[in-house]
Parts: C-alpha cells; structure tokens; sequence
C-alpha cells in the first residue's frame, strides 16, 4: 500500500468509471463536507461515470441517484442497484420477488430471535429504509460484534461491516458480484477484463472484494483500522481520511485523464 501522492502521473489515465464507498469515504463522521460533493460533479463534468457501492440503505440511495452528481448507486452492499435514466430512476434487485419475500420474512423472525439473545444489540435506526438487509449499530467491543454476526452465519444470513454497521443479508452477493452484473447490464463492461477502467475508493471490511478484484484499489487514510481483517490492502492510500481522501482521488484522477 503507498501514499497516492507517490502515483505517477499517467496511473489513472485510462480511467472510465469512479466507483467510490459512501459511508467514512465520501463522507467523515456523518457529514458530507461541500468539496466532496463538488469533488462529484467535477468528475462528472471531466467525463467520468461516478458510481456509489455502500451498504446504505435503499430510502438513502434513491435520493442520492435522484438528486445527487453521480451516474447509478449499488445499495446495501450489492441488494439492488439505481441508474438514472432520462425518463427516470429505474432499479433492480439482486434477487427475484418471490426470493425477496422469503429473505424479508427470514429478517423478521432474524432481528427478534438477536435482540432476545444479544440484548445490547442496537438494530440501525435506519432498518426502516433497508429493502434487502438488516443492518445493527457497531457496538463498542469486538465480541458483541463477533455474537451478531456469529448469530447471522449460524442462521445461514452473510455477513461484513463497515464503519459504522453489522450487516446481514442473503443471496450471496457482495459489492463485487453486484457491480460485475451492473457493470455489463448498464454499461456493457466485462470489469474482470477491463479492471484499468475503473478506481475504486473505500475505508473497510465490506469494500475487500473491490480492493482484491480492482489494481487501481484506493483507501482513505482510516482504512488502516481494517488491515487487519483485509485479505489484501488497497494499492493506495490518501492522506486524508473521508471525503478529503476523495476529493485527492478525485484531483488525481481529472490531472491523469489529461495525459491520454
């Protein structure tokens, strides 16, 4: 992992799409700061397709896809994607609806049975707005971290976290899965052959697949908390962390593109 100051200037050149986490990536504790978001449309206006890949809930990428300067969204780590079309928002489900059925009611009886057996478990007070996952408050200690997820593997539910969330989920996807399907469905791109076209920022556990699978991989300055639990380490990483560590992504990308 080096600092992505240490980039030479062509390394991004060939880059198509910026797909970027949200949450402590765009954003640093809970806000998105004005230069982030002007990070955003800055890409876009150089060409770029921007692409958010979070764990954040549907409610909160249908705003984003409707009102924010970016292309498409892929929610609750890869449940369903948003694009943007003229004619509207349109948005697809990794699962079928009757598979969805099934995963809604199997979360239900899930979320009873972890707050009678964990007690100090705190369900996100944003489960209202998930349509494919369910998501609790990171706690302050790893072993009530390790019995939530521990309860959700045992239930046959996968399970990552990020900064801020334990996520649950079925259907075997992740970011990865998900993006590899939007990628070809929405922009005919096959990423395991065209990975130079693509940058792909994070900060945690949950943005691993993108970090493996992508060369030009990039981490804001707080991913260092996860290296542990990384099977490999982004190829960069920012000085700063959250939105600032994206808006020096952003800079390198928009100076790299101009040496094509």
């Amino acid at each position: 992992m080096r600092q992505l100051s240490e980039a030479l200037a062509d390394t991004f050149s060939q880059t198509r799409y910026v797909l970027t986490d949200i949450d402590d990536t765009l954003t640093f504790r809970g806000r998105l700061a004005a230069q982030t978001y002007t990070a955003l449309e800055e890409l876009q206006n150089a060409g770029l397709k921007v692409i958010p890949v979070t764990a954040a809930p549907a409610g909160w990428c249908d705003l984003m896809v409707r009102m924010w300067p970016i292309d498409a969204v892929i929610g609750e780590n890869g449940g369903f994607y948003n694009v943007r079309h003229l004619d509207g928002v349109k948005r697809i489900f990794w699962l079928n609806d009757a598979d969805r059925s099934g995963a809604e009611k199997f979360f239900t009886r899930l979320m009873r049975q972890i707050a009678t057996e964990v007690p100090s478990a705190r369900l996100s007070a944003d489960q209202q707005f998930r349509l494919t996952s369910i998501a609790w408050d990171r706690p302050g200690t790893q072993s009530v971290t390790a019995e939530i997820q521990g309860r959700l593997r045992s239930a046959g539910a996968s399970t990552t976290m990020n900064s801020i969330w334990i996520i649950g989920w079925v259907g075997g996807y992740d970011k990865l899965t998900m993006t590899r399907r939007m990628m070809s469905e929405v922009y005919g791109i096959d990423i395991d052959h065209a990975c130079d076209q693509v940058v792909y920022i994070g900060d945690s556990v949950n943005d691993g697949p993108m970090f493996n699978h992508f060369p030009n991989s990039v981490g804001v300055s707080t991913v260092v908390e996860f290296l542990p639990q990384l099977l490999r380490p982004p190829r960069w990483v920012t000085r700063g962390p959250g939105g600032q560590g994206f808006v020096e992504l952003a800079k390198a990308v928009i100076s790299s593109r101009s040496h094509v």
